[in-house]
């Protein structure tokens, strides 16, 4: 059952590397289900990994959630009453929540070397022990604060000997993490290991981090990647250690490969042709690019409306929402518990379904942008007009170029596969007439070149399939575009006789 009283909910992601689309559908859970319960979503970075931090990746992160809308009530760039929000800038308050688990006999310091260490992995190994693990089964053969005498710890902590703080695992119990998407989920604290709760380094672990900034900035909520729930059990006894009542847990489902084999990676990006990051991103030490969402032409709410249903059904037959439908429809109980395969094609159909219904004027905004980089000036409203004529065929509006690009360029080239079908020895009479045809066109509009057209055919006794893919090959140079009489409108009257004449000097 969901408490919605004071809901709190945070994304913490870590800088590094760029942010995977799992994890922007993570933070738009989160968003979604804040805003659907009047409460804060709250953006957090958990950078403690100081060896995996990558330079860039938080303003990427930042930049991300901006451009899908996905906009945080809290976070490291707009402050809030529960900062700082970046953990390396709350590094100094970690240590003593982990020293009072270890005054409290809830925690140990732990001064094995990296080479004992390894030693216990191979005593474990040879005796073909089930688990390889600081554990409680082995925790009193190593050299900690349970082994050791009180005067020998302390002179190894008075010296700076290097150490670790490991929590203890209570033995025996049965560990109950009751999840909002998966139900009761139970582990026995047997099976898990003495996690390291704070490093040699003065930073805190994950684990101990994760908790106590949860528990301070009051997070009521903790929704999140299915990869974490083996650390529930873990997040579980900590909360209880600390004597802190612990949120509500609910694990995402993975997002998967197309083929549903696994869990979806750049990899899989690269190999079958479609970005899995919101951005591109560069590598600050390879230099290499990868693609992203914005960049390949996708609108920002049509990303996040696929990302939406990868995991949540609605319940009904609607397929295309805006994030304030999201929010009133949004609830945790129809996410689903098995992963959600990917699907390339349907990102694509998002697309296309948000380019069709936006109005012409913003397309024609958008696609006036490219045909400037093509170099093309163009009226406004002709490619309003052209806009009108060919975006029901394109994805992208990069691609309304390809389909439209003969009203700004006459054809240079002719497909010969049409040519050597439509050119016949009676295709230049034919041509000459429609030319002059045209030309009395008065009142120049698709309609009354269509009629004048369908007249002269019935007049001459030319099948209308001839004439009208012979017209369309000298207009446009194949067999492709939108409708005929529309294309003979808006390239007007001298342009199109022009294109007559110039097809008839070209073609044999």
């Amino acid at each position: 059952m969901i408490e919605q009283k004071n809901v709190r909910v945070r994304f913490a992601p870590s800088p590094t590397g760029p942010l995977h689309i799992g994890g922007v559908r993570t933070a738009l859970y989160n968003y979604l289900f804040a805003r659907r319960h009047q409460g804060a979503f709250i953006l957090r970075i958990e950078d403690t990994d100081q060896n995996r931090y990558v330079p860039g990746a938080e303003e990427y992160i930042i930049e991300s959630l901006r451009w899908a809308g996905i906009l945080y009530d809290e976070g490291p760039d707009v402050g809030g009453s529960f900062g700082p929000y970046r953990q390396s800038d709350r590094k100094e308050l970690y240590r003593q929540y982990a020293d009072t688990l270890v005054e409290e006999g809830k925690a140990y310091y732990a001064f094995d070397t990296a080479e004992e260490l390894e030693a216990l992995r191979e005593r474990q190994k040879a005796a073909a022990a089930s688990s390889q693990q600081y554990d409680s089964t082995t925790r009193s053969t190593m050299k900690n604060s349970l082994t050791l005498a009180v005067d020998e710890v302390q002179k190894r902590l008075s010296t700076s000997d290097n150490f670790v703080i490991r929590f203890k695992m209570p033995e025996g119990r049965t560990i109950v993490v009751d999840d909002l998407i998966r139900g009761r989920v139970e582990v026995q604290s047997d099976q898990l290991d003495d996690k390291v709760l704070f490093k040699s380094d003065g930073m805190p672990t994950y684990h101990l981090a994760n908790i106590v900034d949860d528990h301070l900035m009051k997070i009521s909520h903790v929704i999140r990647g299915e990869e974490w729930l083996p650390s529930a059990p873990l997040h579980v006894m900590l909360y209880e250690a600390f004597g802190w009542q612990p949120p509500q847990f609910a694990h995402l489902p993975l997002l998967l490969k197309p083929d549903g084999n696994g869990k979806l990676s750049k990899r899989d990006g690269d190999r079958l042709g479609f970005p899995v990051f919101p951005l591109q991103w560069k590598d600050p030490a390879s230099g290499d690019i990868s693609s992203g969402y914005r960049e390949a032409g996708y609108f920002a709410d049509a990303f996040v409306n696929m990302l939406a249903l990868l995991g949540w059904n609605p319940g009904t037959e609607q397929e295309i929402f805006t994030m304030d439908e999201l929010v009133e429809q949004f609830t945790i109980e129809r996410v689903g518990k098995s992963g959600s395969k990917f699907d390339p094609a349907k990102a694509k159909w998002f697309n296309h379904q948000y380019l069709v219904a936006r109005t012409d004027e913003e397309i024609a905004g958008l696609y006036e942008d490219v045909l400037k980089e093509k170099g093309v000036d163009a009226n406004a409203a002709f490619i309003k007009q052209i806009v009108s004529l060919v975006k029901e065929r394109a994805t992208f509006v990069e691609e309304l170029w390809d389909q439209s690009y003969f009203f700004f360029e006459a054809p240079t080239t002719y497909d010969e596969k049409v040519v050597k079908k439509q050119w016949k020895e009676t295709t230049p009479v034919l041509l000459q007439d429609l030319k002059q045809v045209i030309n009395d066109v008065s009142d120049y509009k698709a309609e009354a070149i269509k009629t004048a057209i369908v007249e002269y055919l019935e007049r001459s006794g030319t099948g209308m399939g001839v004439a009208m893919n012979t017209l369309r090959l000298v207009l446009v140079g194949g067999s492709f575009g939108p409708d005929l009489m529309k294309i003979a409108e808006l390239l007007g009257k001298k342009e199109v006789q022009k294109r007559i004449e110039t097809a008839l000097r070209q073609l044999p």
